[in-house]
């Protein structure tokens, strides 16, 4: 996957701005948005307590539909084009805001159903409140995608074994941990990684986390492919 250089912060907070001249087609939601369903570019809402984002930023994408019975029930269909870039990252955000050191705990599980084709990545998109510092936690990924940055070699944390990176996007450091293994359902234990940024790299200091991001970093999906989150569970405190 070619460099980021636009965060999702940005395609978020000020989307219109970032279209990139992106013509974004319109396509059916699924019979199973019982609640909530958009094809609009930056379609979103607030359900549960979760904040949902249809959220298509990236240049040349295609078309994509979110629906929602749910904040943690929920899923796109996508057709982006079979083209490199990042075309989309629809997610489910949950509002932390918490320092690092007065969290107790900050955990989440995650149950997906998600395609055999196409080039993506299931990740945790975590944001501290400033937008300096990017941590994404990849679950799982199919086709020609990898992380930004370079290799700072393995560890295991959180109930898993990641490979991190460490880059910068231009506008923010990113800090990516990409699962060894493919898993479409677990639980990731999320502040043992933080505190291991902050204490034993010492990547950022004592900082407040406010977003705590899931969702599906869409490439390419061409001729229409679902990603279904089952269910969801951001909790800490």
């Amino acid at each position: 996957m070619a460099p980021r250089t636009l965060s999702r912060l940005s395609k978020a907070l000020i989307a219109p701005a970032l279209a990139l001249g992106a013509t974004v087609g319109l396509a059916s939601a699924p019979a199973q948005a019982a609640v909530w369903n958009s094809c609009d570019q930056w379609g979103n809402t607030t359900l549960n307590g979760y904040t949902l984002y249809n959220n298509i930023w990236g240049s040349g994408a295609g078309s994509q539909c979110i629906w929602a019975n749910s904040g943690t029930n929920w899923g796109v269909t996508a057709s982006h084009p079979n083209t490199g870039g990042v075309k989309s990252y629809p997610n489910a955000k949950k509002v932390i805001n918490k320092s690092i050191t007065s969290l107790a705990s900050l955990t989440s599980s995650y149950n997906v159903t998600v395609p055999s084709s196409g080039a993506y990545n299931t990740s945790y998109d975590i944001w501290d409140t400033g937008y300096r510092y990017e941590i994404m936690l990849w679950v799982n990924r199919t086709g020609a995608v990898g992380p930004l940055g370079s290799s700072q070699g393995s560890v295991t944390l959180g109930g898993s074994t990641w490979t991190v990176y460490k880059g910068n996007n231009g506008s923010n450091d990113v800090f990516s941990f990409v699962r060894g293994s493919n898993s479409s359902s677990g639980t990731v234990d999320i502040l043992p990684i933080l505190k291991w940024i902050k204490d034993t790299k010492g990547w950022f200091g004592n900082v407040t986390i406010g977003d705590v991001q899931f969702g599906y970093e869409i490439t390419s999906s061409s001729g229409g492919l679902a990603f279904t989150t089952n269910s969801l569970t951001v909790s800490g405190g």
